[in-house]
């Protein structure tokens, strides 16, 4: 692998935890890949289509965004049909959900808040979140979530390996929240160690950060997971594809 000089500092304190700045102007300070985050339907409906079919999610199932941010994905779902919900930690980004989720979408203090899961879901989506999360913060959620969810979509971005501490995809450093620059072992690993199993893996994604995956396919890992909860509830999942 090419060395790169471009490394950012990661400060000793993190910036200003997802606010205004982080969403709105992240590129320009330098403190995010954000820049006028907003509700673009053409790419987030497309996404939505292809996260439903591909994962086999029914209408009567019911779905969490695990990190909603401005509740786009949940909005998205809810369109289509699907029983979504969300929660993020940032109360900058729940102040700007659409008026029509904001019933479905609400502020957690973190990952040891009890209303992470305030009921059973179907499905958990973590996409471009659990980066963001202390590993001890992240073996918390995951045991907690065994008990109620019975699948979990997770999008990653991934490092070559565990030691390098810089991601694949060059972009994905630039946001000084992203703390955990991993491999796609690591994670498997601590899924597993969690008590979920991993039922499918992959680089690709139909329909999910294909303007990445295309000129770096082996820059994001795409986990689907299973509980002990919901073991065997999903027929339309492979026993294991991890590859």
């Amino acid at each position: 692998m090419t060395e790169r000089a471009d490394l950012p500092h990661r400060p000793a304190k993190p910036p200003r935890r997802y606010d205004e700045e982080y969403f709105e102007r992240g590129v320009v300070s330098g403190v995010s890949c954000y820049m006028n985050y907003r509700w673009m339907p053409e790419l987030t409906l497309r996404m939505t289509h292809f996260i439903i079919r591909e994962l086999g999610i029914q209408e009567h199932q019911r779905v969490l965004d695990f990190g909603c941010a401005k509740g786009y994905l949940v909005k998205a779902f809810r369109v289509l049909g699907i029983d979504a919900y969300g929660v993020d930690v940032s109360s900058y980004a729940i102040s700007q959900v659409p008026t029509d989720v904001v019933p479905f979408c609400r502020e957690i203090s973190g990952c040891a808040d009890p209303g992470c899961f305030e009921r059973h879901y179907d499905w958990v989506i973590a996409k471009d979140v659990f980066e963001h999360i202390p590993e001890a913060d992240l073996r918390l959620v995951l045991t907690a979530g065994l008990s109620y969810a019975s699948n979990m979509f997770v999008a990653v971005p991934l490092a070559a390996d565990d030691y390098v501490n810089r991601f694949i995809i060059p972009a994905y450093d630039n946001d000084l929240t992203h703390i955990v620059m991993k491999s796609s072992k690591w994670w498997h690993n601590l899924f597993a160690e969690c008590g979920w199993h991993v039922a499918r893996f992959d680089h690709q994604f139909k329909g999910v950060k294909e303007n990445w995956t295309s000129a770096w396919p082996e820059g994001n890992g795409f986990y689907i997971l299973t509980s002990r909860v919901g073991l065997g509830e999903n027929p339309s999942l492979p026993d294991d594809n991890l590859r």
